[in-house]
């Protein structure tokens, strides 16, 4: 857990899932189809499926009352859409972030309620105050950046700022690599900020 500073960092973890690909897909779905079926938060929110991570890999919380949120964190997976659900759902890995979106069509899981705290930013204090996007790529393949991912991205990250009245600039909107004591690069340089950032601001 990146509370204690004692687990392997995510991208360790994350690069670990190439074992996990010859599971069969069933086993890396949820047990029912209920589980399954998307999650209507708020209409200002993009269709969202409800795909929860394992409850060992986040804190439950009762945010804000617990603690105040006043950012969101953007990540990179380094790794495919299935894979990173798969992590996230694997008890094992102490890993999660609120939300993942897919790079082919935007498509958004939840898979950590806002008012938990999941294990994205590697910084316990982040963690308490932020909600983490992962978005499915790697940070040196900048085709993975699609309009749609963009897009749907930027209307989510809206929809939670304007939910916890979070200013919606770079002080607040913030890379992984931006974490204090992180060794991460994600969203890394092929990340569009500018674009990222007026897009969030006109939704």
């Amino acid at each position: 857990m990146d509370r204690a500073g004692s687990q392997p960092s995510r991208r360790r973890i994350l690069r670990g899932a190439a074992a996990l690909a010859a599971v069969p897909t069933a086993l890396l779905l949820p047990a029912s189809p209920a589980a399954a079926r998307p999650r209507p938060l708020s209409a200002a929110y993009p269709p969202t499926e409800w795909l929860p991570a394992s409850s060992s890999n986040y804190t439950a919380s009762d945010r804000p009352t617990s603690y105040s949120l006043d950012r969101v964190i953007i990540h990179v997976t380094q790794e495919t859409y299935a894979n990173t659900l798969a992590i996230f759902q694997n008890p094992q890995k102490k890993v999660s972030a609120h939300y993942l979106v897919r790079s082919s069509d935007g498509h958004v899981a939840q898979c950590v309620r806002e008012a938990d705290i999941a294990w994205h930013a590697g910084n316990w204090d982040y963690n308490t105050h932020s909600i983490g996007i992962e978005h499915e790529g790697w940070v040196d393949q900048p085709a993975y950046f699609t309009d749609a991912l963009y897009e749907q991205s930027a209307r989510l990250t809206a929809a939670i700022c304007d939910r916890h009245q979070i200013p919606k600039d770079r002080s607040h909107i913030i890379g992984h690599y931006e974490v204090p004591g992180t060794d991460h690069t994600d969203p890394g340089p092929h990340w569009d900020w500018v674009r990222y950032l007026r897009m969030v601001n006109f939704m």
